[in-house]
This record gives structure tokens, C-alpha cells and sequence, in this order.
């Protein structure tokens, strides 16, 4: 088939998350081919999402499963990346993709890691610690084959110094506080930070030793309609949809992160991919540092009651402040989030509202 979209195909792991699945419907209005990977280990099928956004397409076949229409293919792996990509570099069994003849991707955008909310990153580190493979695993696929046009890696603002982050001093986190060409880094947040860092790390190695245009986004405390409720938005808003009173959040709720929309995310991240090439690194966040008690209260407003708001003193809570300095997307992206904090959480709430009323009426 003819990409009559544009240039492609496009590759995405992790594919079928939160972040993939909204990345996904991006990049369908611009590619007439996706190869999507993931090991549903917290995935959606694209069963169940992906005929919505391709109109008309119906998967068929096993391995890969193909979903088409007359405009565009889209090929879904059912692997986690260590046996999908590992058998071409000499690593692990022979999997599905074992014999694989490589397209050019125009894209890739690796998302593949083990993810959870602020429980399974300080209960589970070692298991998060798999990241380190799962990168490195990709990392070198793409420098092996050279099937990759450009790239990007998803990495997070837990890479970046835990003591610029404290109750005392915490401040807006700039991308020069990583500075991995000039060997500046600082002590990130658990296993997911590291791995983070060290997937940074091989970012700029790949983009400077086999001249692979790319990129890492540091996305800050992402969230949308849906996240699911092992993250603190969605969980705090289904509360308030089922109007708890009191209303509560983890810890003692004064502690801040920086809150970006997912559509706002997704549009970062297709301008990082497309102007960054050296590997580096930018900020996706506002700039705003918000209490997880004030998004508390404002679900409140939104939802239209008045409850007690407090924290249960309890749970796993991370670091005091965590937010980002957004200079650097503007000069490099000429990007800024589009979606208020008020407008997003007042979806996110709609949304938990409508999942509600769906329980309660089965």
C-alpha cells in the first residue's frame, strides 16, 4: 500500500498506554502506516480503542494483527521489546519479529517501560529497574539496523536531582541540571529516574556516535480522561465524583507537581521529534507547581460541593515540589500548553462522572 498520508511508517512501543494510545490517534492524521508494540502488561488491545480512531478498520490475522482501511495499515505486536527487538542484536529466543525484515521508519517513538503510579516506583524498584534493559535492548536495535529516521525517547522529570526538589530549596527544574555531554547529573528519583537518566544517556549516544536525529521529552505530571486511578488525578477526581466527603489525598497534600494535559503532552512531543537532533533533552510541563490539595479543591468547584479537603497523612507522596522551567520548550518548540488546569481536571472529572453513572446503571 501507498502511504498517501506522508512519510513512514512510523513505529511506537508502549504503544498501547495512556500515552501511546493518545499518541497513536496523533500521528494517524498525518502517516498511513504504524507499527504499534506492547505487551498489554498494562495496555489496552487496540481492539478496544483503535477501530475508533481508524474508522471502519477490523483486526485480522494473529502475528502480527493488522488493522487496515483503503488510506492506512496499522500492524500491532503483541510483545514487550526485549523479545520483540532482541533476537536481531543476538539477544534472547527467536520471537514473532525474529525474521522481521526491517521497514525505514521515518519515526520511532520509544515509550516501552515499566510504569505505574508514585506505589509500584517506591514498592517495586527493582522490578521498574527492567527499564534498563528494555532500553537498552532498543537502543541497540536502532544503532544495529539503522532502520530509524528519527527518534524519540521518552524520559521523565523523575531523571532529574531529588535535593533540588525538597521541602527546603525545591526549584524550577531547567534542562541544564542534566547535563550528560558535560558529565552533570545528580541523584534522580528511585530506579525509574535512573533508568530514565541511563535511557537519556543512550539518547545521546545514538544521536552523536551513528548521527540518529534525536530527542528526549521530560514530560512532568501528565494526565487526561483516560489515565487510569493508580495515578493521583484520575483518583482524586473519581472521589469527587462519587462526592467523598471528606475528600482526601495521599500525604500530607502540600506537596506539588507541575499538571500537563495529555493533548498538550502529545503536541510537545511531535514538535520535539521534528526540531531536536542531538539527542538532548526538554521540559513538557507549565511551570505551575500545584498542591495536590488545591487540585483537590478545585474538583470540588467543578463537581459543585464543599467537602472537607485534607491529606490522610498516609501512602507513598515522592518528593516536596517537583516542576518544570517550560524556556526551553518556547525557544526550541515555540510550544505552551493550550489546556488550563481548570478546563483539563473539569474533563477528567466528566469523564469519572460518566464511568460512575455507567457502574452504577449495570
Amino acid at each position: 500500500m501507498s502511504n498517501e498520508l506522508g512519510k513512514g511508517p512510523v513505529l511506537v512501543t508502549g504503544a498501547c498506554g495512556f500515552v501511546g494510545r493518545n499518541l497513536v490517534r496523533n500521528l494517524l492524521s498525518d502517516f498511513g502506516e504504524l507499527w504499534l508494540v506492547d505487551d498489554l502488561s498494562t495496555g489496552k488491545h487496540p481492539d478496544t480503542w483503535l477501530p475508533q480512531m481508524l474508522s471502519g478498520a477490523e483486526g485480522s490475522g494473529s502475528a502480527p494483527r493488522v488493522y487496515e482501511t483503503s488510506a492506512q495499515t496499522v500492524r500491532f505486536f503483541e510483545a514487550d521489546v526485549i523479545s520483540f527487538f532482541g533476537p536481531s542484536i543476538g539477544v534472547g529466543i527467536s520471537s514473532q519479529a525474529g525474521t522481521t525484515e526491517w521497514p525505514d521508519f521515518a519515526e520511532a517513538y520509544h515509550l516501552a517501560s515499566i510504569v505505574g503510579g508514585r506505589k509500584k516506583i517506591e514498592e517495586e524498584p527493582l522490578v521498574v529497574g527492567l527499564d534498563l534493559a528494555i532500553d537498552s535492548v532498543f537502543f541497540m536495535w536502532a544503532s544495529k539496523t539503522g532502520a530509524v529516521g528519527r527518534l524519540l525517547y521518552a524520559s521523565s522529570s523523575a531523571a532529574y536531582p531529588i535535593d533540588l526538589q525538597g521541602e527546603d530549596g525545591s526549584v524550577p527544574l531547567r534542562e541544564s541540571y542534566i547535563d550528560i555531554p558535560n558529565a552533570k547529573i545528580g541523584m534522580p528519583d528511585l530506579t525509574y529516574g535512573w533508568s530514565k537518566l541511563t535511557g537519556e544517556f543512550l539518547t545521546h549516544l545514538l544521536a552523536q556516535g551513528d548521527d540518529v536525529p534525536a530527542c528526549c521529552v521530560r514530560p512532568f505530571s501528565g494526565y487526561g480522561e483516560e489515565q487510569d486511578t493508580t495515578y493521583p488525578v484520575p483518583a482524586i477526581a473519581a472521589r469527587a465524583a462519587a462526592r467523598e466527603d471528606p475528600l482526601v489525598v495521599w500525604g500530607s497534600g502540600q506537596q506539588s507537581r507541575d499538571f500537563v494535559h495529555i493533548h498538550d503532552c502529545i503536541e510537545a512531543m511531535r514538535q520535539a521529534i521534528a526540531r531536536i537532533e542531538d539527542g538532548s533533552g526538554v521540559n513538557i510541563g507549565s511551570g505551575k507547581p500545584t498542591s495536590f490539595l488545591e487540585v483537590a479543591s478545585l474538583y470540588a468547584k467543578l463537581a459543585g460541593y464543599e467537602p472537607e479537603v485534607k491529606g490522610t497523612g498516609e501512602g507513598p507522596v515522592g518528593v516536596h515540589a517537583r516542576y518544570a522551567d517550560v524556556e526551553t520548550a518556547r525557544e526550541r518548540l515555540g510550544w505552551e500548553p493550550t489546556i488550563s488546569l481548570e478546563e483539563g481536571l473539569g474533563r477528567v472529572l466528566a469523564a469519572q462522572e460518566s464511568r460512575l453513572a455507567a457502574s452504577r446503571a449495570d
